[in-house]
């Protein structure tokens, strides 16, 4: 896997995937929601959550475009420990905040909000279609946030409170929900 562009464009990782619970987002649809994400977010003053953060890959991709502030989620302990490496290894861990938690127990206890969340969980999760009432249920988004929701096709979130457009690549799906109500 590789980054795309930004500070660290061309740097590549080689996460033991097939020993892990994990399914990476691909190279193509990554690059293709962040040249959405350029329209939608300024990334150097952007508060990131990532759930579900696997291989760290969209939270590289943050880093490398300008943020300076992530919350990386997992639950799966070598993921954590794979992407701790690679921050250390990059000299980018003052970026980073890294929580070995559960997606619902980490936003049902964690009280603050972000600018742009992005869950890409398994799509095999139980109850993966409650995951957007989960995050604005947990007032985790903050009024005119940006929560992105990696999915497959057997899910539509068209008639959700905030969803503003799906985009698919293959069998990659990116649901786009924006925080339109005040707290």
């Amino acid at each position: 896997m590789r980054i795309s562009s930004g500070s660290l464009k061309g740097r590549t990782f080689y996460p033991p995937a097939d020993k892990w619970p994990t399914r990476p987002t691909t190279d193509y649809s990554r690059t293709a929601l962040f040249n959405i994400l350029t329209n939608f977010l300024d990334f150097e003053s952007t508060k990131m959550l990532d759930l579900f953060g696997g291989t760290g890959a969209h939270s590289y991709e943050m880093i490398s475009r300008g943020c300076t502030d992530v919350t990386y989620v997992d639950k799966f302990r070598p993921a954590v420990q794979f992407v701790l490496e690679n921050i250390k290894n990059w000299k980018i861990d003052s970026y980073f905040k890294i929580i070995h938690s559960d997606y619902l127990q980490f936003i049902s206890q964690f009280h603050t909000q972000f600018d742009y969340i992005f869950a890409g969980p398994p799509y095999d999760l139980i109850n993966l279609e409650a995951i957007p009432d989960q995050i604005f249920d947990n007032n985790v988004l903050k009024v005119n946030g940006l929560f992105v929701l990696e999915h497959n096709p057997k899910f539509n979130f068209k008639d959700h409170f905030g969803f503003q457009q799906v985009r698919n690549y293959g069998q990659t799906y990116f649901s786009f929900f924006i925080n339109n109500k005040a707290n």
